[in-house]
């Protein structure tokens, strides 16, 4: 049977623990100078129709590092962004590749797409969850701090893509999230019904953040927003996450962020520079994180 990763929540917990450990320990190798050849002579199709920095650039040199190919595939370069049904371009691509990635506006489309695949397709970001960026997110964690089981995170921001994502993972990992979104601006409550025994909607930032270990924002304008700027920076006015907001949470709390950052809007630069954030290793682990999922639907 096919195993695909298209939400945080289509593996389990014990199953996502052991890609993180791998992941781990797949970073200590190529820091080391291990050469891992595991995937030799395979070929991974990279479909975009988002721009990309760290996506790309992860899993590119992800399957170089394993000895794969990955090739890159923007909706200007094949038949889907030309009107071909996504099912007919899903039984061709995978015939001849061992694994997709997308990124993709529609996470509808990510769905049609794997059931008509015959190898594993992988969500690396849709207008619904983004769940390579959690993996990457709890193995940054876990290097850190641990485990995230029992932990407590603070969302403030949107109720988007990445929030969402957080939700599903606080169900699989077992941690409590707390939410602070301006009004207008929160998390589909049909999307977090399923999740309320771990998911806290708080009235405000202070709140979110009281004694968290863990605090995270976003961007307040994602990619195709842009024409809502103006209106989103006066909606979130009070949402950054600075010093202050960070004294709330626990003394050793850290901070992540999916990047890019606008800082002086949803982030001051004391915090994303300051030495409670793991940005850059978060970012640095996407690498990793990825190797250790392709391994584990190609094993």
């Amino acid at each position: 049977m096919i195993k695909h990763f298209i939400n945080i929540n289509d593996f389990s917990c014990d199953e996502l623990n052991g890609i993180i450990s791998d992941a781990i320990e797949l970073k200590k190798q190529h820091n080391s100078g291990v050469i891992n050849k595991t995937l030799e002579n395979k070929t991974l199709a990279m479909i975009f129709d988002k721009s990309s920095t760290r996506t790309r650039v992860s899993f590119e040199a992800g399957m170089t590092q394993l000895g794969g190919h990955a090739l890159f595939l923007s909706d200007k370069d094949i038949q889907l962004g030309r009107g071909e049904p996504i099912a007919d371009s899903a039984i061709v691509i995978s015939s001849m590749v061992d694994a997709i990635m997308m990124r993709v506006s529609s996470h509808e489309d990510i769905n049609i797409f794997a059931d008509n695949s015959t190898v594993p397709v992988i969500n690396a970001l849709s207008n619904e969850s983004h769940p390579c960026q959690l993996l990457a997110d709890i193995m940054t964690y876990n290097e850190s701090r641990g485990p995230i089981s029992g932990a407590s995170v603070a969302w403030i921001g949107d109720g988007n893509n990445m929030c969402n994502t957080y939700i599903q993972a606080s169900k699989v990992f077992d941690f409590t999230l707390k939410i602070a979104a301006p009004k207008g601006y929160e998390p589909d409550p049909m999307f977090n019904k399923d999740y309320s025994d771990n998911v806290q909607i708080c009235e405000t930032i202070e709140q979110a953040c009281y004694e968290a270990d863990l605090v995270v924002t976003d961007v307040w304008a994602s990619m195709g927003q842009e024409n809502e700027q103006n209106t989103r920076t006066s909606a979130f006015k009070g949402y950054q996450v600075d010093s202050k907001l960070m004294s709330c949470a626990k003394d050793d709390a850290v901070f992540m962020h999916c990047l890019p950052a606008h800082r002086g809007e949803e982030v001051s630069s004391d915090v994303i520079d300051g030495e409670q954030s793991l940005v850059w290793k978060e970012a640095e682990n996407r690498l990793h994180a990825q190797k250790s999922l392709l391994l584990f639907l190609l094993s």
